[in-house]
């Protein structure tokens, strides 16, 4: 059942507050290192700060830089067609990798290495990161596959859990770890919640949403969210549940339940993540709180267009924190933003909701 937020947030409040004092991004691993993070608070009932495109060498000279930059959340930009190799790593060139990745072997090689490498090579970096840094705060590893999935080529759900699995392994938190033995995620995450983030130290978890050029695409039928959710449901009917790596994402802030979009009830209870506009969440037209009831994790994105807006990149950093307490007060699980330039500001970690 869901915690008292009013206990939840007394019981953290000095923790949370000394999380969002903010440090620089050296002092921000250690003071993961020191429970600075609020961990007795529930993974769903927190609200962390994401990165936008932080693969790019504009944002970050290396994805090191983003990971150690306090983020609770980073976004990859993915394209899988087939007119270039493997799952390659891009803002807007479809054909190979233009990103800040260098495949690290280890921690050593993680800023010693040459850049613009495939989906494979920056999450070798995640796992070279990872295992400099036991006990690293859970991060949201944002996936928009561009161009969907080709699975007839190769890059289909299946395959996407295996380059998962084979780069991350146990640092992965997986659908069967929320699961954990419910029928579902629905099911699973409206009885007991999302695991604490003391619970969750140290682990990588995938979010998949549908890509611009996917939604342009007027021949591609079965965007990424389907897909990877009847995946999930065929996984969990066959009992191998435990082979899927990520968690599909409904994309776009609207009313009511969004899931009932999908003609296909079956999957619907596989979406306990959702994703949007935070604009149109902050709006007053979106009930918010029907998502923090049900443990439901929301990211919003744009957070520095909801009026009044400010800087999409180098806002003040107390009308970033501002911000971020606003969207936490409109229930965000992840507010996220370009503003890679403050990294005391992507540390902050508060109680969803606001004191309640």
């Amino acid at each position: 059942m869901k915690v008292s937020r009013t206990v939840m947030a007394a019981a953290s409040a000095v923790l949370a507050g000394a999380l969002s004092l903010g440090v620089a991004p050296g002092e921000a691993r250690s003071a993961e290192s020191r429970s600075g993070d609020p961990g007795g608070l529930a993974y769903s009932d927190s609200t962390g700060v994401g990165v936008h495109n932080a693969y790019e060498k504009g944002t970050y000279p290396y994805f090191a830089d983003a990971l150690d930059s306090g983020a609770g959340m980073l976004e990859i930009d993915v394209w899988t067609n087939v007119f270039g190799r493997s799952w390659r790593v891009s803002h807007s060139n479809p054909l190979g990798n233009d990103n800040n990745c260098v495949n690290a072997a280890h921690a050593g090689e993680l800023r010693g290495k040459s850049r613009n490498q495939d989906l494979g090579g920056c999450l070798s970096d995640v796992r070279a990161w990872h295992d400099a840094h036991p006990g690293h705060r859970p991060i949201l590893l944002k996936l928009e596959l561009k161009d969907g999935f080709q699975a007839k080529n190769g890059r289909g759900p299946a395959a996407l859990d295996a380059l998962l699995t084979a780069r991350l392994g146990d640092a992965l938190f997986r659908p069967a770890d929320l699961t954990a033995g419910h029928q579902d995620l629905d099911t699973a995450v409206r009885a007991n919640g999302w695991p604490a983030r003391s619970a969750m130290a140290g682990k990588i978890v995938i979010e998949l949403i549908p890509g611009t050029v996917e939604q342009d695409n007027p021949f591609d039928t079965l965007w990424t969210d389907r897909e990877y959710a009847t995946h999930l449901r065929n996984l969990a009917a066959a009992g191998r549940l435990r082979e899927a790596a990520a968690f599909p994402a409904v994309l776009g802030a609207a009313a009511g339940d969004p899931r009932s979009r999908y003609a296909d009830a079956g999957i619907r209870p596989w979406f306990v993540v959702f994703d949007g506009d935070a604009s149109a969440y902050a709006s007053g037209s979106i009930d918010t709180t029907w998502y923090d009831t049900r443990n439901y994790l929301v990211v919003m994105t744009g957070a520095a267009g909801v009026a009044p807006a400010i800087d999409g990149t180098h806002p003040t950093e107390a009308q970033a924190r501002e911000r971020v307490a606003l969207l936490a007060g409109r229930h965000a699980s992840i507010v996220s933003a370009d503003w890679y330039p403050l990294p005391a500001v992507l540390a902050t970690v508060l109680p969803r909701g606001g004191a309640q």
